[in-house]
């Protein structure tokens, strides 16, 4: 994602976006499609990001590819990916914070005062 120009703010406008219920497509399983802006293209022609979520405590960005790249993901991915969402929605915040300390996770920062989103 960083490669197609997509960054931390754009991930973060994702996130307000999803909480405000803006969602294009629930994947089941916690899994959500979400379009993220790229510069010049925009939405429609930018990128789509894969986001584990309860719409709660933790925002993971599993996947994302540019939608040039490719139309959508395929049965066998959307499985892997769902069980990919459930061992991460199942973490709890200390094995989270020590996946943030070895760098297997890269916490997006926020202007919030909890610590929310997570992105992998």
């Amino acid at each position: 994602m960083r490669r197609a120009g997509v960054g931390d703010p754009q991930l973060r406008l994702a996130i307000q976006e999803m909480r405000a219920g803006l969602i294009d497509a629930s994947l089941g399983a916690g899994l959500f499609k979400k379009r993220v802006a790229i510069a010049g293209r925009g939405k429609r022609g930018g990128a789509r990001t894969i986001v584990a979520t309860r719409r709660g405590h933790h925002w993971f960005f599993l996947y994302g590819f540019e939608k040039n790249e490719r139309a959508d993901l395929d049965h066998i991915e959307l499985l892997a990916l769902r069980r990919l969402a459930a061992t991460m929605l199942s973490l709890e915040d200390g094995p989270i914070e020590r996946l943030l300390a070895t760098g297997e996770l890269t916490e997006i920062e926020t202007n919030e005062s909890s610590q929310e989103p997570n992105s992998e």
